[in-house]
């Protein structure tokens, strides 16, 4: 699946995932493929991604808003 992550400043991270593991304001959360439509908020934390190659790749942000739809993901974060 496909992940863009962007701040007010910047695109933080663009690519390809296998897996990607948030927190929204009621708790934990995971996305994978073929995961259905989702809108969520997220709460202040980490976001952990796993790439393509298995590599880890993880942003702190202060919250933000996650869209996710047909396998690609949108994340406005703070």
């Amino acid at each position: 699946m496909k992940i863009n992550i962007i701040t007010p400043d910047s695109t933080i991270f663009e690519g390809e995932i296998k897996d990607a593991k948030l927190i929204g304001l009621d708790g934990h959360f995971e996305l994978l493929d073929n995961h259905a439509p989702i809108v969520s908020a997220l709460a202040k934390g980490d976001i952990e991604l796993v790439d393509m190659q298995n590599k880890v790749h993880k942003f702190a942000i202060n919250g933000g808003l996650l869209e996710m739809s047909d396998n690609n993901i949108e994340i406005l974060a703070q």
